[in-house]
């Protein structure tokens, strides 16, 4: 158990597991995994794809409003721009945060940690 309200998780979870499928091209691989931290303090939720990725001089600005990292791309697949946004939002009001791994060509890996309830 987190502290976190079921749509709130919901709505991370979405965000993630979305942008993984519409970023990895087919026959790649989307992993999600939940599991305490070391401290046993913390959830730690990942999800990992073998997609596009992401540069690593765009990787700190992902979580900014309406930013997209390819802009041609995600205008053909839709979106608001807003998803990680929301996120890292979602993350920090229930006492946690995110954060990301990526490089370019060889997939992404997004990490929220949660504090356990």
């Amino acid at each position: 158990m987190v502290r976190a309200d079921k749509e709130g998780l919901r709505e991370i979870l979405d965000n993630l597991v979305d942008n993984a499928i519409k970023y990895t091209p087919e026959g790649g691989r989307v992993v999600v995994r939940w599991r305490a931290t070391a401290d046993e303090k913390m959830a730690s939720i990942e999800v990992e794809d073998t997609g596009i990725g992401i540069a690593a001089d765009e990787l700190s600005r992902v979580f900014e409003r309406f930013y997209r990292v390819d802009k041609a791309r995600s205008r053909e697949l839709g979106g608001t721009g807003l998803g990680l946004a929301i996120v890292k939002h979602l993350a920090q009001s229930f006492g946690g945060g995110v954060s990301a791994e990526s490089e370019s060509g060889r997939g992404s890996r997004f990490t929220v940690a949660l504090p356990l309830a």
